[in-house]
């Protein structure tokens, strides 16, 4: 009879990569899938999502998930619809997000399939989005939530803690306890000082830890939000410019939203026409109001973020906007240009010198917002190149992700190294580099995992 190995860990994604974070672990016959993510960036990496899954997802007992954003949560219909039937375990607030993120995404992979199929640029005859907004609806009836700090048994000595972990609203930290073993997601982790979100647990320690690695090679500016940002927008409204600002729709626009109300009130920037072309942003927005124990922005300051932006709703309203011109600030997802009414404003608003593209959080490889922050000077969009005129700056305060300093003091605080430390969820210098600092300032070994690989969590290398 075959000898049953101990507990293992596969990295489905976010190794060597930034996005599609995806992580399954398999113990006591038990399947459980943490993180269900989107691959971005490189037409390589985005091919992944159409591949089939690596292993059959009606194999797969239990999905949890870290938080909302795509490259987490993106790939959870496709699952689904490929034949999951489990539960989805997050919290409150990841599930309110999720209700708006997928069904969202949906949408657009239908509008870009639409788009494409008319005017004919896509090289497949009958372009298909990877799923629809009806399997992003249908995918949410999965989902149950949990509290944060609740141990959740999933059988057979296996169980689950959800433990806060910044950066966005429900965002947690997992660990997961095995027989024998005990294993601690990171997740996306937060900043200590951020002006939204609270600052996450510190590491309470585990044998096994995976931990991302987003800015793990870089230390972030030491400069308040508002002001950097006021000088900007003072600049470019001066010169009767319309400002571009990419963002993220749930967490990254309400914390541009609350930084710009309150430079308007005092007086440091005009007031000007303040548009949010995003239905899903002030959706998000409206479930900032109804998690205050995860933020501190004031009740206050949650009303002035409703106030200061006329929000746009329909494809009409979004189109008319294009035929206007500053000042102005239009702020739209998605935060790196992958997809969205934001490409139709830089169609209309990036090729013109008096205007600025402000890009206000990570740029993952490939994007088109990668692109513009290494100095493009053209963009290709819906099939053709459209020229990039426009100021570009890339904004140091706005990052929702901890830097490498923030990473190594919350690793410190754990009473024990763990036996293994894996960096993910970073591009390859950046997971390499906070790796040699792991060994060499912490003493723990640690290392980046590859693609598809198999590792034993009883016993780590």
């Amino acid at each position: 009879m075959a000898k049953r190995l101990g507990p293992t860990l596969r990295f489905l994604g976010a190794a060597g990569t930034v996005t599609g974070s995806r992580y399954l672990t398999e113990a006591g016959g038990r399947r459980i899938l943490i993180d269900c993510g989107l691959f971005q960036g490189f037409k390589n990496l985005r091919q992944r999502n159409r591949k089939p899954f690596p292993v059959r997802p009606a194999s797969i007992d239990t999905v949890l998930l870290t938080h909302a954003h795509l490259d987490h949560s993106g790939y959870l219909p496709a699952l689904i619809r490929a034949g999951f039937t489990g539960e989805v375990l997050c919290t409150g607030a990841t599930a309110e997000l999720c209700g708006l993120i997928l069904p969202d995404s949906g949408h657009i992979q239908e509008e870009e399939a639409r788009f494409a199929r008319r005017h004919g640029y896509s090289k497949h005859k009958d372009p298909k989005p990877l799923y629809t907004q009806a399997d992003a609806e249908a995918a949410l009836e999965n989902f149950r939530t949990v509290s944060f700090d609740a141990r959740i048994d999933l059988g057979d000595g296996i169980g689950v803690e959800f433990i806060p972990a910044g950066h966005l609203l429900g965002a947690a930290q997992i660990r997961v306890s095995l027989p024998g073993t005990t294993v601690l997601f990171s997740g996306d982790l937060g900043r200590q000082a951020d002006a939204l979100m609270r600052p996450p647990r510190p590491f309470a320690g585990a044998d096994v830890l995976i931990c991302e690695s987003t800015y793990g090679n870089r230390r972030h500016a030491d400069v308040d939000a508002e002001t950097e940002l006021a000088p900007i927008l003072k600049r470019v409204l001066g010169r009767g410019g319309t400002i571009l600002i990419p963002a993220f729709a749930v967490g990254r626009a309400q914390g541009l939203m609350y930084h710009i109300a309150r430079l308007q009130k005092r007086g440091e920037i005009p007031y000007v026409p303040l548009y949010l072309n995003s239905p899903m942003a002030v959706d998000a927005t409206d479930i900032y109001h109804g998690h205050h124990e995860e933020h501190h922005v004031t009740w206050e300051d949650c009303l002035a973020m409703f106030k200061i932006a006329k929000r746009i709703n329909t494809v009409a309203q979004s189109k008319e906007l294009n035929t206007r011109r500053g000042p102005m600030i239009i702020v739209s997802a998605s935060g790196m240009l992958t997809g969205g009414r934001i490409l139709h404003h830089l169609a209309s608003f990036g090729g013109d010198a008096r205007n600025a593209i402000l890009l206000s959080g990570f740029q993952a490889g490939g994007t088109r917002g990668a692109a513009l922050a290494a100095g493009a000077d053209r963009l290709r969009m819906f099939g053709r190149d459209f020229p990039i005129n426009a100021e570009v700056i890339q904004l140091e305060a706005f990052s929702g992700h901890a830097d490498a300093e923030e990473l190594l003091a919350w690793m410190q605080a754990a009473p024990n190294a763990p036996r293994m430390t894996y960096l993910t969820h970073g591009e390859p210098d950046a997971s390499d580099r906070l790796r040699w600092r792991v060994e060499h300032e912490l003493g723990w070994p640690a290392r980046a995992p590859e693609h598809l690989e198999t590792i034993r969590l009883d016993h780590p290398k």
